[in-house]
């Protein structure tokens, strides 16, 4: 019997229902792969295993035959092949339990696997988005927000910029088709800052004629 987590989401990645006059433009999640390549840092933990098999390979081959020194040397390997399988699990998970809003007014961002959280990140909170080519059409566009807003670096990893923690950036990470997404937010974000926002005040009461 299927579960579903988010099942008591009104929308698909929001935490209520949008406000009449707000519309969703774009809603995806990063790419497993690419979101562990670059926040999981796999070429290096890979590059780490290679490095230590090949030096006990080194130390060894000058002291027996070639197939014993390999075979003391693949345990390094097999365990660099378990880490990184893990390591891809992690990403996977934490892929699947995202999901990046775009609409006409702000970003969303739902993340997290085991904590999960929502951020509302309304256009007109945002300073300044960047964004960076990745791979196979992917990347990520960090959002830099005012000076005030403070956001915990370890409870939005890896949604955010990496290593910038004195003031940190969430960030939609690997995304599929960045380019065309971070089009959308621009034009949106341009749209709605340019818009005079009208406040709302009470009705002034009657002077009462003495």
């Amino acid at each position: 019997m299927s579960h579903d987590d988010f099942a008591t989401e009104p929308v698909r990645g929001l935490p209520e229902t949008p406000p009449e006059g707000e519309r969703i433009l774009w809603q995806g999640r990063p790419h497993w792969w690419w979101l562990s390549w670059e926040s999981l840092s796999l070429p290096y933990v890979a590059g780490y295993f290679v490095l230590l098999a090949g030096w006990r390979f080194v130390t060894l081959i000058d002291r027996m035959p070639l197939g014993q020194a390999l075979s003391y040397s693949s345990p390094f390997l097999v365990m660099g092949a378990v880490v990184l399988a893990l390591l891809l699990a992690v990403g996977a998970v934490q892929a699947r339990a995202t999901v990046y809003t775009i609409t006409n007014r702000r970003v969303a961002m739902r993340i997290g696997a085991a904590l999960t959280v929502t951020l509302n990140l309304p256009f007109t909170r945002i300073a300044r988005a960047d964004f960076r080519r990745g791979r196979a059409g992917t990347g990520t566009i960090s959002l830099d927000l005012p000076g005030d807003t403070r956001l915990s670096y370890l409870v939005c990893w890896p949604h955010v910029r990496p290593w910038v923690m004195h003031r940190t950036q969430p960030a939609l990470r690997a995304i599929p088709e960045a380019e065309h997404v971070a089009q959308i937010l621009a034009e949106a974000a341009e749209a709605r800052v340019s818009t005079p926002q009208i406040a709302r005040r009470p009705a002034a009461r009657p002077i009462a004629a003495e």
